[in-house]
């Protein structure tokens, strides 16, 4: 199993709302140095699944998806990681 030692949570935006902000859980066995912003901009969009796959990226949710989570008390922002790494678990992306 993957260890949450072993993810990073990774926060970026591409604009000024909370949709346009951007929370991705890296494996950092995968990609020690995690998500590369300048290559995953010149991804061809038809493979930019792809892409952030190969730097690590075990799933990646919109502002607005993490402010749902949250209301539905099913992560809480207060170890956001820690919520993210757990709700990962309990879905089966990350093995236990």
């Amino acid at each position: 199993m993957l260890k949450k030692d072993h993810t990073k949570l990774e926060i970026f935006g591409f604009g000024d709302k909370q949709e346009d902000n951007f929370y991705c859980l890296v494996n950092l066995k995968k990609s020690p140095n995690g998500i590369d912003l300048e290559k995953l901009s010149m991804a061809d969009p038809r493979r930019f699944d792809e892409v952030l796959n190969s730097m690590g990226c075990i799933f990646m949710l919109q502002g607005d998806e993490v402010e749902e989570l949250i209301n539905r008390n099913e992560i809480t922002d207060a170890d956001l990681h820690q919520s993210l790494y757990d709700l990962a678990v309990r879905e089966g992306i990350i093995s236990s």
